[in-house]
């Protein structure tokens, strides 16, 4: 496993970053532990002081980290500067909610109990590049508040940055050891779960990913959370704002150049709409700007990587083979760079490959439905369960649907994101444990009874 920054808009080498070393990786636990012991034992006023100054931090180098990100895994620039913006919301929403969220909470008991939130120590995040800010600080926002520290290893495609975060968090005021960057291969990832000075693991990244990380957590008896891949429905009714529905499912689509996997995937459209809204979906999303994610205006830039690229290539032209109709793209933009464009298939059997499979580029695929059975029958029909989007105006309808949404987000009218104030995350095969809100916060705490005879 190579750490290296390569232009996806290019395919030009940049730079490579070497592999930690076995003693480095033996300073680095060294120093969480001593950091850990200052950090969580400080006021909790001095540790959201740390989150304030790392969102007054990420806010003035906005424009250089939007670059960062452009450069190393392809974003355009005007998301890149909402991802830094969001990363700034989610440490002020801690460092303003944290006194409430770790509250203890007296209980009823035969004598005066009360239940307390504690941190449990150094916690490894294993992180993806697709948002390379974002992924890390919605597990360190909260970490930090609640006193824990981490050890950050992220993808060997975006070193930059990951080492960007460690030195953002320095410069907020954060002690030594708080948050540390190691470029490890999985295999010395492992030897760090298995330590006993880890305390927990968060994972973000694939299914595949999220089952070895697991399965070598459950091994150490360690707290895990796994926000992993996804397929997510979006399911458009006859009584929608067809305009605002098209709207949001290209934006949905197509952000971060379709590789999100809470972006809606799957669109499964009523019988009585459908031709109206194939149409207009189509020519949205063939109207959406390619190109260099560095130049103002661009919609969708490159895939992060070439294999990334390949893997969609393959994916859609096996969804030719099994019967699908490719409405617009379905081929590699030619020249340099990892280019794919918006593509609209239909005509695929929902409950058989390439259905069940995540898209992870600007691809669609569109279902029709007759009723609210087949709709969830088919929206239903994949491993995963991130999210969904559901448009309707219908309240009657929602209330039959929701429950029956096999995932761990329903977002009516809306595009599904996540939020500091909600917990987020999935069920089946897109992971377990949630993040954000006081349920992610509270994934890595010591939940302590406290019995007083």
């Amino acid at each position: 496993m190579q750490y290296r920054t390569l232009d996806p808009s290019t395919g030009e080498l940049l730079r490579e970053y070497p592999r930690a070393s076995s003693a480095e990786m033996e300073q680095a636990l060294e120093a969480a532990g001593r950091a850990f012991v200052g950090w969580h034992r400080a006021d909790l006023a001095a540790r959201t002081t740390v989150l304030v100054a790392l969102a007054e931090r990420l806010e003035a180098r906005g424009e250089s980290l939007a670059e960062l990100m452009a450069l190393e895994m392809g974003k355009p620039l005007a998301q890149g500067r909402s991802e830094v913006e969001k990363c700034a919301w989610v440490c002020r929403y801690y460092a303003e909610h944290s006194e409430v969220l770790l509250t203890s909470d007296p209980r009823d008991s035969d004598a005066a109990a009360e239940v307390r939130y504690e941190p449990l120590g150094p916690v490894l995040a294993i992180m993806p590049w697709n948002f390379p800010f974002w992924q890390v600080f919605r597990f360190l926002a909260p970490a930090l508040a609640l006193g824990n520290v981490g050890l950050l290893k992220h993808a060997p495609s975006t070193p930059g940055c990951a080492l960007a975060i460690v030195d953002l968090v320095a410069e907020a005021g954060a002690p030594e050891g708080v948050l540390q960057n190691l470029f490890l291969s999985n295999e010395q990832a492992a030897e760090l779960i298995a330590d006993s000075r880890v305390r927990g693991v968060t994972l973000t990244g694939s299914t595949a990913a999220g089952r070895e990380v697991a399965a070598a957590a459950g091994r150490a008896l360690k707290p895990m959370v796994a926000e992993l891949g996804g397929s997510d429905p979006f399911l458009v009714f006859e009584d929608a704002d067809l305009e605002a529905a098209v709207r949001v499912g290209v934006q949905s689509r197509c952000l971060n150049s379709g590789q999100s996997c809470i972006a809606a995937k799957r669109f499964l459209v009523a019988a009585p709409i459908w031709d109206e809204f194939v149409e207009r979906f189509t020519a949205a999303m063939a109207a959406q700007r390619v190109g260099n994610p560095t130049v103002e205006g661009i919609d969708v830039g490159p895939l992060a990587r070439h294999d990334l690229r390949q893997t969609l290539v393959d994916q859609v032209e096996a969804a030719r083979q099994a019967g699908g109709r490719v409405l617009v793209g379905g081929e590699p933009t030619p020249g340099p760079g990892f280019y794919y464009p918006p593509t609209v298939i239909a005509g695929l059997d929902p409950r058989r490959p390439p259905s069940d499979q995540e898209f992870f580029g600007p691809v669609a695929t569109v279902y029709r439905f007759s009723d609210e059975e087949e709709a969830l029958s088919i929206a239903n029909a994949t491993p995963y369960g991130l999210g969904a989007s559901v448009w309707t105006e219908d309240r009657a309808r929602l209330e039959r649907l929701v429950p029956r949404l096999e995932v761990g987000s329903v977002f009516v009218r809306g595009l599904v994101k996540s939020d500091p104030r909600l917990p987020f995350g999935g069920v089946k095969d897109s992971g377990f444990g949630r993040e954000l809100a006081r349920e992610g916060m509270l994934e890595f705490a010591n939940v302590k009874t406290v019995w007083v005879g």
